[in-house]
């Protein structure tokens, strides 16, 4: 039975200046702008149903996505994440039968998250200690710190945080890509000392053999390789676990096409027996994993062990159904589709470069 055929398509270009803040900078990207190219499609159904989309980038390159999308064809910029989900009440009311001890252990918990909001790259040392003592007051346990610019610099900030954190919790490290193989065992041998769990991309996402002997180099140290946020398909995800090449694995909602290949994933992560811990942040990207990790622990894993996905806490403010956070953890969605609907008022008011926001700084700069 056809419920509506597609009636409209329309593609518009979302940037947030995250960039002046210094917000989502790393090794590898020093001044981003979160971005997106947002596609709504509507239907003829009686009901209103539509589908809302996501292509998430980093700025430049949005109009290349805007362009293909609009064309209907995937996106295929710097930075491309796509995830689409339907919106409206989509065969029902939104609600949750609780069934089984799972389900229940995570409507009453929720499911273990990581901040990663505290500790950008571009953050000043003051604004890093700020942050990071907010953090600790709302109760998180576990951060990810940005490293892989400069070493010197990298001991001094991860010297800060572990101070601040204490030796009780947990710290994480993340690299994006920036290091080439011995660079990589080196650079963590000096940064051992802050007893990281894991170092996270420490160099090309698709070197599955560079990304093995990394892994093999820093078991003495007693640390971790998670990486998989940039990896397209699950054939790239079997050759990271054959290889034994990482001990955390990271799916990214919009990254691997379409949620049946996060399921894959899943599964084959089950099998070998790696901890999912998903890669968020962004625009829309926590809205969209809550889906699949609750998911992942509900019918796939049934295990908590060594598990928790990322949180930035930016940008939330700018969808319809946000995530909800409780007690450093992701609180399951009540709401029906895939959270991927945004603020019809940020919309227009990012979109570049004719949004209020957009036409203010792009003046500015002329000026």
């Amino acid at each position: 039975m056809v419920r509506g055929r597609i009636s409209r398509l329309s593609v518009r270009d979302v940037r947030f200046p995250t960039s002046l803040g210094g917000h989502g900078s790393d090794a590898m990207h020093t001044d981003p702008d979160y971005s997106a190219a947002y596609v709504v499609i509507e239907t003829d159904a009686e009901d209103g149903i539509k589908g809302c989309g996501i292509t998430f980038t980093l700025g430049k390159g949005t109009e290349v996505d805007w362009s293909r999308e609009g064309r209907g064809a995937p996106g295929d910029s710097g930075c491309p994440k796509c995830g689409v989900g339907l919106v409206g009440q989509a065969g029902g009311k939104a609600c949750l039968e609780v069934t089984c001890g799972h389900e229940k252990q995570m409507l009453a918990q929720g499911y273990p998250a990581y901040t990663t909001s505290c500790a950008w790259l571009g953050y000043s040392d003051d604004t890093l200690k700020q942050l990071c003592a907010q953090a600790l007051k709302d109760g998180w346990t576990r951060f990810k710190v940005k490293v892989g610019a400069d070493l010197q610099d990298d001991v001094r900030r991860c010297q800060i945080i572990r101070d601040m954190i204490g030796p009780e919790k947990t710290l994480m490290m993340d690299a994006n890509q920036r290091w080439d193989v011995p660079e990589a065992v080196e650079w963590m041998s000096k940064l051992a000392k802050f007893k990281p769990l894991w170092i996270e991309e420490p160099t090309s996402p698709d070197d599955i053999l560079g990304h093995a002997a990394i892994s093999k180099a820093l078991v003495p140290l007693g640390i971790g390789i998670a990486t998989g946020e940039q990896c397209h398909n699950r054939v790239i995800f079997k050759q990271l676990l054959q290889a034994k090449a990482l001990q955390f694995l990271q799916i990214d909602s919009c990254r691997l096409g379409s949620v049946n290949e996060n399921l894959s994933v899943l599964l084959m992560a089950k099998k070998f027996e790696i901890p999912v811990c998903p890669h968020a942040g962004g625009v829309g990207l926590c809205e969209l994993v809550q889906h699949l990790i609750i998911f992942d622990y509900i019918s796939v894993s049934a295990s908590l062990k060594n598990r928790m996905c990322e949180y930035v806490d930016h940008l939330h403010e700018h969808f319809r159904y946000p995530v909800i956070i409780q007690r450093a953890s992701y609180m399951p969605p009540k709401d029906p589709g895939y959270s991927t609907e945004m603020k019809e008022e940020s919309v227009k008011k990012h979109q570049y470069p004719d949004g209020e926001v957009w036409k203010k700084l792009l003046a500015a700069q002329e000026n």
